[in-house]
């Protein structure tokens, strides 16, 4: 068995939040990434009463081998109810920042970038303040579907890189690096107003170097915010931990991020792309457009 470092452990959560959070997504029938995916946060951000809302899912069109999405069911028919549902949580829960993300849909012309426009619209109706971050698929390089989600105006777009060129075909077979940074880039050209974000995961094989070369090239496309976070293996059917990468590692290469000049940069053992999402609020404070 890996044990895991002590940098790993988080604080057991106080469940009676983490119960009323989870009571709100039962009452309304809405899936988390914080839950689908098994995420080590879940505790922490459920009892901040804060949560990243998975759409049109949970079943998956991929099978990427690191993540602990189902993509075994059938994916079924977008749920016309599901965008109201989710704007009703994000009052209920009074929300000051959401995020909002989803399975890959390949199965579907757009990507599912309609269904994006249609959530940001439902909360745009109920929590006009609730500023609005989506992390989208890489929509099967459909610009024109990324050109529609973004005339909804998001706050942020986030797609995660995930990890280093070299390991894309072990890790995200189903993806492509350079399509990735393309749909970043064309965010930004289309949608210069809108913050763009990306993350990856450490610990399955890279080097410094490789994660290094991700940064510049993220800055290359005029990328806002990145965050950087340590693999966990979900199951044992899923890529085992190559390293267990240190604190101090991870901040070096947060000082390195700043000094490309992301205008963010998160990057610690436990941090995951939607970790402490509501500062992007500060940052736009800071860096208004």
């Amino acid at each position: 068995m890996v044990v895991k470092p002590d940098w790993l452990r988080v604080k057991a959560p106080q469940w009676e939040r983490v119960g009323q959070v989870k009571d709100v997504l039962r009452d309304l029938g809405l899936n988390t990434v914080c839950e689908e995916a098994s995420c080590p946060n879940i505790g922490e951000c459920f009892h901040a009463g804060t949560a990243t809302f998975l759409i049109m899912g949970p079943a998956c069109t991929r099978a990427c081998p690191y993540c602990d999405i189902d993509f075994e069911k059938k994916p079924k028919a977008l749920d016309p109810s599901e965008p109201e549902r989710l704007a009703e949580a994000v009052r209920r829960m009074n929300l000051n920042h959401v995020v909002i993300t989803s399975v890959n849909r390949d199965d579907l012309p757009d990507g599912g970038a309609s269904q994006f426009v249609r959530c940001i619209e439902a909360v745009r109706r109920l929590s006009a303040k609730t500023t609005v971050e989506v992390l989208i698929p890489d929509l099967c390089a459909n610009w024109e579907a990324l050109d529609t989600l973004l005339q909804a105006q998001p706050e942020v777009l986030n797609h995660n890189t995930e990890t280093v060129r070299r390991l894309y075909r072990r890790v995200r077979p189903q993806g492509d690096y350079d399509r990735s940074l393309e749909l970043l880039k064309r965010s930004r050209q289309l949608r210069p107003q809108v913050y763009t974000k990306s993350g990856i995961m450490v610990g399955l094989g890279e080097t410094d170097a490789e994660v290094r070369q991700v940064m510049q090239d993220l800055r290359s496309v005029d990328c806002d915010i990145i965050t950087l976070g340590q693999y966990l293996q979900p199951t044992p059917k899923h890529l085992p931990v190559a390293e267990f990468i240190s604190p101090e590692q991870f901040d070096a290469w947060k000082t390195y991020g700043e000094s490309l000049g992301f205008l963010q940069v998160v990057a610690s053992p436990l941090t995951r792309s939607s970790y402490h999402a509501e500062q992007v609020r500060t940052l736009m404070e800071n860096n208004p457009r």
